[in-house]
C-alpha cells in the first residue's frame, strides 16, 4: 500500500515533464499509474470479502507514537477503487479535456496526481495523526486545483475560500484526534474502533472530529465553499468535488460510525445536518441555469444524504449508505464530465442557451440520461438499488427504532424528510437532461463541434457501470457486508436488490418518482415561486462579511503596532509581559524566601550595577549610556565569578567587550545627545514601565527558585558530564553534548542574525568591498610610493590612515597581540571540554582579535586580518557543526553522539579529545564570521560613509 502511494507521489513529480516533452497526450501514460493500482486494490477483494484487513506499519516518529500504519477493510475497499479508478478516467478524459497551448496544464497534472496520492494516504491511514497529514494535503492540492487559472478573481476567490474553510475544519479534526488519541492510549484507528473509549473527552473529540468532516463535506453550514469551487476546471470538479474529496468527510463518519454512532449527539448532528443539507441542496439546484453549478447544488444535497444515512449508526443503514457512496461517485462524475463534453463542443453550460444535443450528441446523451436515472433513484441502476435499501432501513428505524433511539417519531419526520430531498432529488435531475439535451426554442442556437469517441469514453464508461452495477445486488451485498457486520443485528438481513418485494419503502419510491416529475413538470410556477422568494442573506455572504472583518481589524490592528517605531514595539512587547504573564505572580509571591547574599561582595557589586543602569536612564549623552551598560555587563560577569561560574564569566566579559565595541562604532553615525527636546510625560510612563518589567522580572525568578520541589538536575552533572560527555567542563558538555539540538539552532537563529544585518547594511555582495592594501588604487598623477628596503610597517593597513590618525604605539601592541590572542583562542577551543572555552569563547576571542587590529589599522587592515568573506565563514561553521552532528551515524551511532580520543604526542604530552570538539569548531566559524559582518557592517562601511562625506564637504568648501 505504502509502495503504491510512493508510486503516485513519484508520478506526480516526473507529469508536469511528460507534459512538457510529450503535450496533453502523456496524460494517458500518466492515468496507467492509478489504473494499476485500481487493478492490485481489485485483486485484494477476495481478501477483503472474507473480512480481513491488510494491515501494513512502517515506523516514522516514535518520540510521537507516529507510524506510518495503513489498512485496508471494507470501507477503505471501496473508496480506494473510486479514488483510483475513477481518478485513472479523470486523467485520461484530461488528454481532451485541455487545448496544446493553454498555460500551466503540466503542473496541474503534477498536483492532481499528488492530490490522487494524497487522497489514497487518507483512505488507507490507519493512524489519526497520518490521517490528518493527507486530510491537510488534499486540502492544498484542492487550493492549487481550484485556483488552477489564477489570473481569474472568481477562481482565486474560490481557491481561497475552500483552503479556509476545509483548513479550519481540518485544524479542529486534529485537536479532536489527539483528544481521542490520548483517551485511547494510541492513535492506531482499528485499535481505536475495536475497543472504543469513553468518557466527557472522547465526547467533545468525537464532535470535534466530525467539525472536520462536515466541512469537507460541504454541510451545513460549510457547504457554501463546494458551488463557489466549481471555477475549477471540470475534471477537478469531476474529481475532488464529486467523486473524491468531498468523500472524505463522509468516510470519516463511516468509519467513526460502529464505534461512536451512540455517543451523544452524534446522531443528532448529524441526522439533522444531513437532512437540512439534503433539503437546501436541492432547493438551490432547482433555481440554477448553469449546468455546472446545477450539478454542485445536487452535489451538497447528495453529500447531506450520505452523511444522514452513513450516520444511523443500523446494519442496514450501512450497508446502503456504502452503495449510495459508491453509485453517487459514479454518477456524479459522469454528470461533471458529460458537462466538460458539452463546454467543449458549445463553448457554454447555460441550459437556456443549449438545444438539441440530444440529435447531435446521442452516445453522450444516454450516458447523461443513465447517470441521472441512477442520481434520481430510478430502476435498474445503481442509484435505484442503493435509495431502496436507503428507505427499507429508514423504515425500520422509524417503525421500531433498530437500536438508534431515534423514536417513532424522529423516525418518520426522519423518512419524510429523505422523500422530501429525494423528490427535489428526482426534479433537478430531469431539470438536467431536459436542460443539456432537450428540444426547446432558444434565442440564439450555438454551434455544436462533435468531440472525438476517445473524449466520451470516460463518462460512458462510468454510466455503464452504474447499469451493470444494479443487477449485481448480491454479490456488492457480500462484498460490503463486512462493514455492516460491525454493527448488531436489526430488524431483518439488510440486502441490495432490485426488488425488496411490496411495501413502504416501494411505495415511497413511486411517490418521489411521481413527485419529482410533477415538480419538473411545474417548473416554471416554481422557478417563479422560486424567484419571489430570493434574498440577500446567506452562510456565503455572511463568510464573506467575515473575511472583510477579519481584514479590517488586522490592518487596524497593525496600524496601531506596527507604527515603525522601535520604542512602539518594545513597548507593545514589554506591557504585554507585565500584563498577562505577570499577572500570574500575584498568587505565588507568598511562599518566596529571599537571601540577601552568600557574600558581602555580591552587594558591593550589586550596589555598583544598580548604580550604573540608574545612571544609564539618565545619562543624555548616547557614549556615555553605552560605557554605563558595559559597567552593568562587567558587573554581571564579576557575579557569575563569586558564584563559582568562571566558564560563564569568560564568555559573559568577552561579549560585553564586543557589543561596547560594536555599539561605539555604530554610535558614529548618530548625535552626539540623545535629544536636545524637553522632557514629555511620555518619560514617567516609560519609567514606570521599567520599573514594572524589573519587579516581573525578578518575581519570575524568585517564583521559579522557590517552586522547586525535586532535586536540581544539576547535581548529576559533575558525574555525567564526565561519564557520558567525556569533559569536565559542566557547561560546554551541556552546549556540545547533552543539549547539542538546541545549540545547533541557536546556531540557525546566528545565521539569521547575520544575515539580517549584512541585508540591512549591505547593498552588494559581501564579499565585494574585501580590498586589500595592495590593491588601493593611487588617484591619477601620483606616483606609487614603495616601502624601502629592510622597512616594514609594523600594520600594513595603517599607511592608509591619515597621520593625525595613525598611533604608532597602538600599533606596534597590536602586532605584538593579534598572533597571541589568536593562539589563546585555538587553545580555548582545544580545552573548552575541560577548562574555560569552548567554540563561542574562542570565537569571540578571535573576533576581539580582529577588532583591536580593525581599531589599529582601520578597514584595510580588517581585510589584511580577515581577506575572506564573512558569508562562507558563517556557512561553513553552520556546515561543519552540521557534519559533527550527523558524522556519528557512519560508525553506527546516533546522530550528535559523541566519542572520547586519548593521544600522546610527542613533547607536547597527553591530548584528550572528544569529537564534540569538530561541533564546537563549527560554532567558532559561525561567531568569527558573525563578529566579521557586524565590523564590516558597522565599521568598514561607516567609515567609506563618512569618507565620501568628508570629500563631498571639502569639494563643496572648495
Amino acid at each position: 500500500m505504502l509502495l503504491l502511494i510512493a508510486a503516485l507521489l513519484a508520478a506526480a513529480v516526473v507529469s508536469p515533464w511528460l507534459l512538457l516533452r510529450a503535450g496533453r497526450r502523456a496524460f494517458l501514460a500518466i492515468a496507467l499509474v492509478p489504473l494499476a493500482g485500481t487493478a492490485w486494490v481489485a485483486a485484494q477483494g477476495a481478501a477483503v470479502d472474507d473480512g480481513e484487513t491488510l494491515v501494513e506499519v512502517h515506523p516514522w516518529v516514535g518520540s510521537i507514537g507516529m507510524d506510518l500504519a495503513l489498512a485496508m477493510g471494507t470501507l477503505q475497499w471501496v473508496m480506494s477503487l473510486i479514488v483510483l479508478g475513477i481518478g485513472a478516467l479523470v486523467l485520461a478524459y484530461c488528454a481532451w479535456y485541455f487545448d496544446d497551448d493553454e498555460p500551466g496544464v503540466p503542473r496541474f497534472a503534477g498536483v492532481l496526481v499528488a492530490f490522487v496520492a494524497s487522497m489514497l494516504g487518507l483512505v488507507l491511514a490507519d493512524d489519526l495523526l497520518l490521517l490528518y497529514v493527507f486530510w491537510e494535503l488534499t486540502t492544498v492540492f484542492s487550493f492549487l486545483l481550484i485556483g488552477h487559472d489564477s489570473e481569474r478573481r472568481a477562481s482565486r476567490r474560490a481557491a481561497i475560500q475552500a483552503l479556509v474553510v476545509t483548513t479550519f475544519g481540518g485544524l479542529v479534526l486534529l485537536v479532536g484526534a489527539i483528544v481521542i488519541g490520548r483517551a485511547a492510549g494510541t492513535f492506531r484507528i482499528t485499535e481505536i474502533l475495536a475497543d472504543p473509549p469513553t468518557g466527557v473527552a472522547v465526547t467533545i473529540g468525537v464532535h470535534l472530529l466530525l467539525v472536520g468532516a462536515i466541512s469537507k463535506s460541504a454541510l451545513l453550514p460549510f457547504h457554501f465553499w463546494l458551488p463557489s469551487a466549481m471555477a475549477a476546471p471540470t475534471p477537478v470538479s469531476a474529481y475532488l468535488h464529486a467523486a473524491s474529496m468531498v468523500k472524505a468527510g463522509v468516510y470519516l463518519v463511516a468509519l467513526l460510525a460502529p464505534a461512536f454512532a451512540g455517543v451523544t449527539g452524534w446522531r443528532t448532528v448529524l441526522l439533522g445536518l444531513g437532512l437540512a443539507t439534503m433539503v437546501l441542496g436541492g432547493v438551490r439546484a432547482l433555481r440554477q441555469n448553469d449546468l455546472k453549478l446545477l450539478l454542485a447544488y445536487g452535489t451538497v444535497s447528495q453529500l447531506g444524504f450520505l452523511v444522514l444515512v452513513l450516520g444511523t449508526g443500523t446494519r442496514s443503514a450501512m450497508l446502503a449508505g456504502l452503495a449510495l457512496l459508491l453509485a453517487h461517485a459514479l454518477f456524479k462524475a459522469t454528470l461533471f464530465l458529460v458537462v466538460g463534453v458539452i463546454d467543449h463542443s458549445t463553448g457554454t453550460r447555460d441550459l437556456r442557451e443549449l438545444t438539441g444535443l440530444g440529435r447531435r450528441l446521442p452516445v453522450l446523451a444516454v450516458a447523461a440520461t443513465l447517470a441521472a436515472a441512477s442520481m434520481a433513484g430510478l430502476p435498474p441502476l445503481l442509484g435505484y438499488v442503493a435509495k431502496e435499501s436507503v428507505l427499507v432501513a429508514l423504515v425500520d428505524v422509524a417503525r421500531d427504532g433498530d437500536g438508534t433511539g431515534i423514536g417513532t417519531t424522529g423516525g418518520w419526520l426522519l423518512v419524510l424528510g429523505v422523500v422530501l430531498g429525494s423528490i427535489l432529488t428526482a426534479a433537478y435531475s430531469a431539470r438536467f437532461v431536459w436542460g443539456a439535451f432537450g428540444n426547446r426554442e432558444v434565442e440564439a442556437p450555438v454551434s455544436v463541434h462533435s468531440p472525438s469517441p476517445a473524449f466520451i469514453a470516460a463518462p460512458v464508461v462510468l454510466a455503464a457501470l452504474s447499469l451493470v452495477l444494479g443487477f449485481l445486488g448480491a454479490p456488492l451485498t457480500t462484498i460490503l457486508d463486512p462493514q455492516a457486520d460491525e454493527f448488531p443485528p436489526g430488524a431483518h438481513e439488510p440486502e441490495l436488490s432490485l426488488w425488496h418485494g411490496v411495501g413502504l419503502p416501494l411505495v415511497l419510491t413511486l411517490v418521489t418518482l411521481a413527485a419529482g416529475a410533477a415538480l419538473f413538470v411545474a417548473r416554471e410556477p416554481v422557478a417563479r415561486v422560486q424567484a419571489a422568494l430570493v434574498h440577500d442573506w446567506s452562510l456565503e455572504r455572511a463568510y464573506r462579511g467575515g473575511m472583510r472583518l477579519l481584514d479590517r481589524t488586522a490592518v487596524e490592528v497593525t496600524g496601531v503596532v506596527q507604527r515603525g517605531s522601535a520604542a512602539a514595539y518594545l513597548a507593545i512587547i514589554l506591557i504585554v509581559l507585565v500584563l498577562l504573564p505577570g499577572s500570574t505572580l500575584l498568587g505565588g509571591l507568598g511562599d518566596v524566601q529571599v537571601m540577601a547574599w552568600d557574600n558581602p561582595a555580591q552587594a558591593v557589586i550589586g550596589a555598583v550595577i544598580v548604580g550604573a543602569a540608574v545612571m544609564t536612564a539618565r545619562s543624555r549623552r548616547r557614549i556615555r549610556a553605552v560605557l554605563l551598560v558595559g559597567v552593568t555587563g562587567y558587573g554581571t560577569a564579576l557575579l557569575f565569578v563569586l558564584q563559582g561560574a568562571p566558564d560563564l564569566a569568560l564568555t559573559q566579559a568577552l561579549v560585553e567587550t564586543l557589543t561596547v565595541v560594536v555599539f561605539v562604532l555604530a554610535l558614529r553615525r548618530l548625535p552626539e545627545y540623545f535629544t536636545d527636546r524637553p522632557l514629555s510625560r511620555q518619560r514617567y510612563l516609560r519609567v514606570a514601565l521599567g520599573v514594572a518589567v524589573a519587579v516581573v522580572t525578578a518575581g519570575f525568578l524568585l517564583v521559579a527558585g522557590a517552586a522547586r520541589t525535586a532535586d536540581p538536575v544539576s547535581l548529576a552533572l559533575p558525574e555525567q558530564a564526565l561519564e557520558f560527555g567525556g569533559g569536565g567542563n559542566i557547561v560546554n558538555v551541556i552546549l556540545v553534548d547533552t543539549r547539542a539540538w538546541d545549540t545547533l539552532g541557536e546556531l540557525a537563529v546566528l545565521v539569521a542574525a547575520a544575515t539580517g544585518v549584512a541585508s540591512l547594511v549591505y547593498v552588494n555582495a559581501r564579499g565585494a568591498d574585501i580590498r586589500r592594501v595592495h590593491d588601493i588604487p593611487y588617484p591619477a598623477g601620483v606616483e606609487k610610493v614603495a616601502t624601502a628596503p629592510g622597512r616594514r610597517a609594523w600594520l600594513p593597513g595603517s599607511r592608509t590612515l591619515p597621520p593625525d590618525k595613525r598611533s604608532i604605539i597602538f600599533e606596534v601592541i597590536v602586532r605584538l597581540l593579534f598572533h597571541t590572542l589568536v593562539v589563546i583562542s585555538i587553545y580555548l577551543l582545544l580545552v573548552g571540554h575541560n577548562e574555560p572555552g569552548g567554540g563561542f569563547a574562542a570565537g569571540m576571542t578571535t573576533g576581539l582579535a580582529l577588532v583591536v587590529r580593525y581599531l589599529a589599522g582601520g578597514r584595510y587592515e580588517l581585510d589584511e586580518a580577515a581577506p575572506v568573506d564573512a558569508g562562507r565563514l558563517i556557512g561553513g561553521g553552520l556546515a561543519v557543526a552540521a557534519l559533527a552532528a550527523l558524522l556519528p551515524m557512519a560508525f553506527g551511532g546516533v546522530v550528535l553522539q559523541s566519542a572520547v580520543i586519548d593521544l600522546h604526542l610527542p613533547l607536547l604530552g597527553d591530548l584528550h579529545l572528544v569529537s564534540s570538539v569538530l561541533f564546537d569548531v563549527g560554532v567558532y566559524l559561525v561567531v568569527v564570521g558573525l563578529v566579521l559582518d557586524l565590523l564590516r557592517a558597522l565599521g568598514s562601511h561607516i567609515d567609506r560613509d563618512i569618507q565620501r562625506a568628508m570629500r563631498e564637504a571639502q569639494a563643496e568648501a572648495a
